[in-house]
């Protein structure tokens, strides 16, 4: 691996990069624009664009194929571009958190290998529809956000073993939340939920419940049983 770190370095421009770089390093800079040129080094396997005060990409990025982490984090955007559902090669993480995002596009669910994504402190209202098409996720991260519902699909991410949905405004849960066979960790805190879904019972592998913060729950009688099979249950 080729590794060019232009980090904290004050720069303004996206620099000169040569073809056989792989990891390239822009993180916390001053840079507000990505030429479409960078997509021409087609060889990258990780792009780190974060802390920047980019509010746009321009369009090829899907050229990138051998991409496998992407963070654009900590900068501008209030939309990114559906493209990004394109990037198959995007296997370990995908971050776009502390941005003004406001929707989560349909097309990002066709990244079928990611194992990490990290969509923190946006304006996000809801999820897709349909979350199946995430099969490899591992880590799913919502906190701070506006959600106000999840949708049945995201029981279907099969391989799913932490999911944070702290600060955010949700009322209940959907009952195939219980699906989520692989679930170690599930962080509710700061919601406004009621209840619980029974489902929630069937999560054998479950170690960490936080429910701090919904002042107006409910507690289900089997709370208890996880605790005492082990899992951590935070009030």
């Amino acid at each position: 691996m080729t590794w060019l770190d232009f980090s904290g370095q004050g720069l303004t421009s996206v620099p000169s990069v040569p073809p056989e770089v792989t990891r390239l390093d822009l993180y916390r800079n001053s840079i507000s624009v990505v030429p479409a040129a960078l997509w021409e080094r087609t060889g990258l396997e990780v792009l780190n664009l974060a802390a920047n005060r980019i509010s746009s990409l321009p369009p090829g990025i899907s050229a990138l194929t051998s991409l496998h982490t992407l963070d654009l984090a900590h900068n501008r955007f209030d939309s990114l571009p559906d493209e990004l559902g394109d990037l198959a090669g995007l296997t370990e993480y995908l971050y776009v958190s502390d941005n003004r995002l406001t929707k989560f596009p349909d097309a990002w669910c066709r990244l079928g290998k990611l194992r990490y994504l990290g969509c923190t402190d946006n304006r996000l209202v809801s999820l897709p529809s349909d979350l199946s098409g995430f099969s490899a996720l591992r880590e799913f991260r919502l906190y701070r956000n506006e959600l106000t519902a999840l949708p049945e699909s995201i029981g279907a991410l099969g391989a799913l073993r932490e999911l944070h949905l702290r600060g955010n405004r949700l009322t209940s849960l959907p009952s195939s939340i219980g699906s989520l066979s692989e679930l170690r960790q599930l962080d509710l805190r700061e919601n406004q939920l009621t209840t619980l879904p029974a489902s929630l019972a069937r999560l054998s592998k479950l170690d960490k419940l936080d429910l701090r913060w919904n002042k107006q729950l409910r507690e289900p009688t089997w709370l208890r049983d996880f605790e005492e099979a082990g899992c951590m249950v935070l009030r």
